[in-house]
């Protein structure tokens, strides 16, 4: 929204389905050489863990991606709000700042922004809001005007501003409430890495569906094949294929999810989105829901 606001030009890149959704470089490369007689590429949005498709990036991938954004000299914005939920054991988050500083000359002289927030992560998801951004070797004159900016904007409630900073400053071994939260915090983040478990195995149980297994923040991204009547039907609607089936859902079910096609997709696939937050006998339940109308739907447009 943003970009539009401000007519910038967005450049798409697509992640790598068939390799845990990771970001290919070549893939980097081939989306900003298309897009250089339209625009002059300036930054890159990073969403780690990903957004909608789960995704936790290794360091490696890190390093090329910060090496890739260095030879173009762009501006890094590193979306970590789901730093704190990862559920596979090899899995591990690496902050792009620690990353950047680790590299060395002259990569720990670039520009960058990170930011988190209250509204993710396993404190309170879309619950309280609050957040914040760090800049990170930016000029001084710059700074000072991006602080001008934001002065003139709203600010978050005290209720987020007070979680934001529980979450920035928790308790610590030794102190009184440190059980406590150790506990609550390890008994969420079991009951979300269940889930995460839970929600792929249950998608590839169905016929036609293809999940990666969820590896970190809160969200399943499965890819769905469409019979080729349907895709059909639902051009001739001038919908998404996946829209259309996302609908049909809706109405038939009450499940709701997110088209694939609302955060664009390789051409010739359909996906769609789903949280894994509900409870998990509800979470069974959406599935069984889910695989009588797949089946149904399958039966119709065959």
């Amino acid at each position: 929204a943003t970009l539009s606001e401000y007519g910038a030009y967005q450049i798409e890149y697509y992640l790598d389905e068939e390799n845990n959704w990771a970001l290919n470089i070549d893939e980097l490369e081939r989306a900003l050489n298309e897009s250089k007689d339209r625009c002059v590429p300036r930054g890159i949005v990073i969403i780690n863990p990903g957004n909608p498709t789960g995704q936790v990036l290794s360091r490696e991938n890190i390093e090329n991606i910060i090496r890739f954004a260095e030879k173009h000299s762009l501006f890094i914005l590193a979306d970590e709000v789901y730093q704190e939920n990862i559920y596979l054991p090899d899995s591990k988050f690496h902050s792009f700042k620690k990353v950047l500083m680790d590299l060395g000359s002259p990569y720990n002289h670039m520009e960058m922004a990170s930011f988190h927030s209250a509204s993710k992560g396993w404190h309170g998801e879309c619950g309280s809001r609050g957040a914040y951004y760090e800049l990170i070797n930016i000029d001084k004159d710059v700074r000072m005007q991006v602080n001008k900016l934001i002065s003139a904007c709203l600010c978050s409630t005290s209720w987020g501003q007070a979680v934001m900073g529980a979450i920035i400053n928790p308790p610590k071994e030794g102190e009184q409430s440190y059980e406590l939260y150790k506990k609550e915090r390890t008994d969420v983040l079991n009951r979300l890495k269940e889930k995460a478990n839970l929600v792929s195995e249950l998608f590839n149980s169905i016929e036609g569906f293809q999940c990666n297994t969820v590896m970190g923040a809160m969200y399943a991204f499965p890819r769905v094949d469409l019979p080729q009547r349907a895709i059909e039907h639902a051009k001739s609607k001038k919908m998404a294929p996946d829209a259309f089936y996302c609908f049909e859902l809706l109405e038939k079910t009450g499940i709701c999810v997110v088209p694939g096609s609302g955060f664009k997709q390789r051409p010739g696939t359909h996906h769609l989105r789903t949280t894994i937050l509900p409870p998990i006998n509800q979470m069974k339940d959406m599935v069984e829901r889910f695989r009588a109308f797949h089946t149904a739907f399958l039966n119709e447009w065959k």
